[in-house]
């Protein structure tokens, strides 16, 4: 494996880095993770989940990555299976140079990945079946059975593989947050019962990449689990998984750190009450808040529909930005329990627009709910 950049984000090191914006930012554009105890981030993130598996994207977020680091910007979002690999590649480039560069410490940085999804190396093979048995199958790492879809696993085995290959990807000896990816694919082929078991096999195994110094936190990053109601196949229960982390790790256990879509068209996180948390049914971010885990809010602008024609109402009850887009960002990093905004940036122009959002604080309680019964939430 190439040597990789030691340290991860710290306390210390990602105050530092909010200090910097002192005057430029608004107060609360930055929010503690695990209480303080783990970092500071920006209630806005850079996603790197669209765009085609060629070099033009990998500069063009390499580009983004850069200008949202020298912007105000902490949290970098990506997967091993975004582009193909790519993303993640393309993120180390942009690292590495902002930090030869003076723009940042690797201790202010938060990067988060996924594992889940079995991916290619840098594009679609001439022959997928081909490399999914040579590079998994005849290596040991998959077994039978333990793909679902045909597209998603989560053995033991396979994180541990799939940790070295996103730390190698981003040059990185620790990731600070490191998400088993839309895990509730699993309970299209398993009953809930085996789901339980490969959930806690996949948190001891997360739990052991803490204590090894491969990864800092883990959570699960998901696109319905959280949403849906109970009775649901692919239904998540955020209490279920903490109970799971508490059980394989203790009271300090790592599970810190959810990832879910919300938006002004998807706003079921806020609303929906379908997680019973101490024998009361709320919705996810309330869950998440009673049980200490941080929210990231995947699909702030659901990837480009919600940057254009907002209803005017949008911008009556938000007038102090001048595009759609920073008042979608805006209503979602002022939502009650969401601690970090995600959105997909492959341009400099689009950072600079995004990021102006940090110079308001989010939205109070009040205003914001005047605001979302308005638009009738």
């Amino acid at each position: 494996m190439a040597k990789m950049m030691g340290g991860r984000a710290t306390v210390e090191g990602t105050r530092r880095y909010t200090e910097r914006f002192t005057g430029r930012l608004a107060a609360g554009h930055f929010r503690e993770l695990e209480g303080g105890a783990g970092a500071w981030l920006s209630t806005l993130g850079l996603g790197t989940y669209l765009g085609p598996e060629d070099g033009v994207t990998d500069v063009l977020y390499q580009d983004a990555v850069l200008r949202s680091l020298e912007l105000g910007v902490n949290v970098i979002d990506t997967a091993v299976n975004y582009r193909h690999q790519r993303s993640e590649r393309a993120i180390r480039t942009a690292l590495a140079t902002a930090i030869a560069r003076g723009v940042v410490g690797r201790d202010e940085v938060v990067v988060a990945t996924k594992g889940g999804f079995i991916s290619f190396d840098g594009a679609v093979p001439r022959d997928p079946r081909a490399y999914f048995a040579a590079t998994y199958v005849d290596t040991g790492i998959i077994k039978p059975g333990e793909v679902a879809r045909g597209a998603h696993c989560m053995s033991p085995r396979y994180l541990r593989d799939q940790i070295d290959r996103s730390r190698a990807n981003l040059g990185l000896e620790t990731l600070d947050v490191y998400y088993l990816h839309n895990p509730e694919t699993q309970l299209d082929e398993v009953e809930r019962a085996e789901f339980i078991i490969r959930i806690r096999a996949a948190f001891e195994a997360l739990e052991a990449a803490v204590s090894a110094g491969g990864i800092a936190r883990y959570g699960t990053a998901t696109w319905t689990g959280f949403s849906v109601d109970p009775g649901a196949p692919d239904y998540l229960s955020l209490a279920e998984l903490v109970s799971a982390a508490r059980d394989v790790g203790g009271n300090d256990h790592h599970f810190k750190v959810i990832q879910l879509p919300y938006n002004l068209g998807m706003t079921e996180a806020f609303t929906r009450a379908n997680q019973r948390v101490n024998d009361r049914m709320v919705p996810v971010l309330e869950a998440a808040r009673q049980l200490g885990v941080y929210v990231m809010a995947s699909a702030s602008v659901h990837q480009g529909q919600l940057t254009r024609n907002l209803p005017p109402l949008i911008t009556e009850y938000i007038p102090d930005l001048t595009s759609d887009a920073q008042r979608a960002l805006q209503f979602v990093r002022s939502t009650p329990g969401v601690g970090t905004a995600l959105v997909g940036m492959k341009s400099p122009e689009h950072v600079e627009e995004n990021t102006k959002v940090g110079a308001l604080p989010p939205m109070g309680w009040e205003h914001f709910q005047r605001l979302f019964s308005a638009a009738g939430g």
